[in-house]
């Protein structure tokens, strides 16, 4: 792990698994209390020094990371593939996506802009600044394991924060690069540290417990973002959570259908193979281009190749662990038990090159209603669920049924509905006629159960600033 500057070892590691091949990848070391406790101590120590550099000495710093990140891409990219098993293609757009936020919020960093304000006394002045949180404890999940970290660690930094880094603990390797890239960039020892662990309750029990971390960034699913929420009101910490979703899709009969059918599948399948929070989950197709759209899009998915990332032309890896195949085929299961018709796929795929791994067949399923289990919880997986509707009112309520906020898609070519149907649906992030999701410059969070705070865009920066009001009589 990387400690105050340092690589440190400790005598307990675990095994890391290519979830493409079942095979042991690397050893990791595994910390607990005593490593997570010196990384925070790292990061107090450091604060002071880091908040006073200036945010252009701070952004030079990032955009040389950005450039390591950039000449080593190749190399992270296969490191992504290897403990995530995404395709290698789709592993390269991560890395190169994911080091854009850097230089995003290097530039970023120096418009926190505070504000004069006008005093309604003449012997007053009025104004404001923005300062940095402190100590920063993130945690990132491991379907984005080089985007999930910079999306939050690049703005905390940026703004003049610390961090202590929790990574998921089947994508360590990924953040270890990162690490190096940012250590070689010239940030000071104690700014950037990581811990990487097996179990990450011992961690999140000290980002939890000691008062020097002031923030939690967390992206990860809601049970957790819960926990997390409860335990810091003792010490009422900053909270930033991304804690999942449930995307409605609304094609509409007036969508280009080409295009809407690429580009759903590609929202379905082409993020992690259906493992990514925004990723389509529940379709909705208006009735009069209801078949037609499933013929051609179960045409479509049956075009997907599946298998290990580093095979030429795979455009779907495997799920991450044993366990995760598992939850996705139990759900395909009561679907069908419960009277889902289930059009292609729906089962593991187990032989050929797709022996050793945790693969999944492409699975396209109709014949579902709203409130069951499929349509309710994420699926997190290369499952695409189809329902028809009638009417614009109808599927707004339908998609708005959700304790999910986080992501949704429309497809029309009517201006007048999009503008009706964007405003009306209750979710962070609105898609019209797109299939690839957020960029760098805007923010993306949920509503209702899906999270608290922004990540991206210029929100993303204040997220980690606090506002400071300042008061000068001048009499």
């Amino acid at each position: 792990m990387f400690i105050n500057g340092q690589w440190v070892e400790t005598g307990k590691t675990y095994d890391l698994i290519n979830p493409g091949t079942g095979e042991i990848l690397a050893k990791v070391a595994d910390g607990g209390t005593q490593e997570v406790k010196l990384a925070i101590a790292a990061a107090r120590d450091a604060f002071p020094k880091w908040a006073k550099i200036s945010a252009k000495e701070r952004g030079a710093i990032l955009k040389k990371a950005e450039a390591n990140m950039l000449a080593r891409a190749d190399e992270i990219a296969h490191l992504v593939m290897q403990e995530n098993g995404k395709p290698l293609e789709e592993a390269k757009q991560e890395v190169l996506f994911s080091s854009g936020y850097l230089s995003w919020f290097a530039e970023e960093g120096r418009r926190a802009y505070g504000e004069t304000i006008p005093s309604p006394f003449g012997h007053k002045r009025l104004m404001t600044l923005l300062q940095p949180v402190g100590v920063v404890g993130a945690i990132t999940p491991w379907n984005f394991p080089a985007n999930m970290i910079t999306r939050k660690i690049a703005p905390a930094l940026a703004a003049g924060c610390t961090v202590v880094l929790k990574p998921a603990d089947t994508t360590p390797l990924t953040a270890l690069a990162i690490a190096q890239a940012l250590h070689d960039a010239g940030t000071p020892p104690g700014v950037f540290n990581i811990v990487t662990a097996k179990d990450p309750r011992p961690v999140s029990a000290e980002f939890l417990a000691d008062p020097v971390v002031r923030m939690i960034g967390f992206t990860g699913s809601i049970g957790v973002g819960k926990m997390l929420m409860e335990q810091s009101a003792k010490q009422l910490k900053k909270l930033s959570l991304e804690l999942g979703g449930n995307a409605p899709v609304l094609v509409f009969d007036d969508a280009d259908l080409h295009q809407a059918v690429e580009r759903v599948a590609a929202i379905k399948f082409m993020r992690v193979g259906g493992e990514s929070c925004i990723c389509a989950n529940r379709i909705y197709v208006q009735e009069k281009i209801y078949k037609t759209f499933v013929a051609k899009f179960v045409e479509k998915v049956k075009s997907y190749k599946v298998g290990p990332g580093h095979k030429p032309g795979v455009q779907i890896g495997p799920l991450i662990t044993q366990a995760a195949r598992e939850r996705v085929d139990q759900l395909v299961q009561q679907t069908k038990a419960q009277g889902g018709k289930i059009l292609l796929g729906g089962h593991p795929l187990t032989e050929g090159d797709c022996a050793k791994g945790f693969f999944y067949a492409p699975t396209v399923i109709e014949g579902t209603q709203d409130d069951w289990p499929i349509c309710q919880n994420e699926i997190f997986g290369p499952v695409a669920n189809l329902l028809s509707f009638s009417t614009e009112e109808e599927v707004l309520q339908r998609a708005n049924h959700s304790n999910y906020g986080l992501a949704s898609y429309v497809f029309t070519r009517d201006l007048a509905r999009t503008m009706r149907v964007t405003e009306a649906l209750q979710y962070g992030f609105v898609g019209v006629n797109d299939g690839e999701g957020y960029t760098h410059e805007i923010p993306i969070g949920g509503f209702k159960e899906s999270g608290i705070g922004r990540e991206g865009g210029r929100e993303g920066l204040r997220e980690y600033m606090e506002v400071k009001s300042i008061l000068t009589n001048i009499l």
